[in-house]
């Protein structure tokens, strides 16, 4: 297998497989440590190793069924991306002092979940890319 003959599409789908791997775990550790509170913390959780699955599958599989699968989990992966900035947004203001600085560093990174959307997103380029 030579890497030099992989189109860009399937690289990014093998990019963005492996990037599921590595934010599914950051995620874990985070919601692992505010002990799951919300039953919507389980859904990105145990949607990235589904995600990386799937995309590794298709980088070496191109089936279409494959193709349509992975096209579903990126758009649920960028809706729920989105719902967590909304969650992680309003654990940031409900925390004593509201919008303060502070309240961003130490409460819920309100980066993580747009990282989670960008990569879904990224995901849905690489499958339409021609």
């Amino acid at each position: 297998m030579y890497w030099d003959a992989w189109s860009l599409d399937r690289f990014l789908i093998f990019f963005v497989s492996v990037a599921f791997v590595l934010i599914g775990g950051q995620v874990t550790m985070f919601h692992y440590r505010q002990n799951f509170h919300h039953k919507s913390m389980w859904v990105p959780v145990v949607s990235a190793p589904f995600f990386f699955v799937t995309g590794l599958a298709l980088t070496f599989y191109n089936a279409g069924w494959l193709r349509l699968l992975f096209t579903l989990f990126m758009a649920m992966g960028v809706l729920d991306g989105l719902v967590g900035v909304y969650f992680h947004a309003k654990g940031v203001r409900l925390r004593v002092g509201g919008w303060a600085m502070r309240n961003f560093l130490i409460g819920p990174p309100v980066i993580l979940p747009f990282l989670f959307t960008a990569i879904s997103a990224l995901g849905i380029i690489a499958i339409f890319w021609r």
